[in-house]
């Protein structure tokens, strides 16, 4: 994803600025180290359930003040830097939208994605 053009692409929007004060950006990427013991990390493989994660954008678009969410990820082998995971959430106050983003990114990473780390 080119979160530039994705960005401006949302801002073309004939609605966007009756709506949106806010727009926050997540951007996953594969670190070079395991979460629990430091390891040396080459491969990530990711097994991602894109109709889970669909639901799961539908259901935080309900949310108020919510006006758009752009979600891409994909299954594959990644190695450290990669990017991993694009979650653009824009909407009206920041008091709507930091909770959403934080909320819907922790029930994709529990729910919607899984990862095997390959070590070095």
């Amino acid at each position: 994803m080119d979160i530039s053009k994705t960005i401006a692409e949302l801002k073309k929007r004939p609605d966007f600025t009756d709506n949106v004060g806010m727009i926050l950006i997540h951007n996953g990427v594969v670190r070079k180290w395991s979460r629990d013991e430091h390891l040396d990390v080459s491969d990530l493989e990711i097994e991602v359930n894109h109709q889970l994660i669909e639901e799961l954008r539908q259901e935080y678009l309900q949310k108020p003040g919510i006006y758009e969410i752009i979600v891409e990820t994909e299954s594959g082998s990644f190695q450290p830097g990669d990017d991993l995971l694009f979650i653009i959430v824009a909407g009206d106050l920041r008091e709507h939208i930091k909770p959403v983003l934080a909320e819907l990114l922790d029930r994709i990473k529990a729910e919607g994605v899984s990862k095997k780390e390959i070590l070095a």
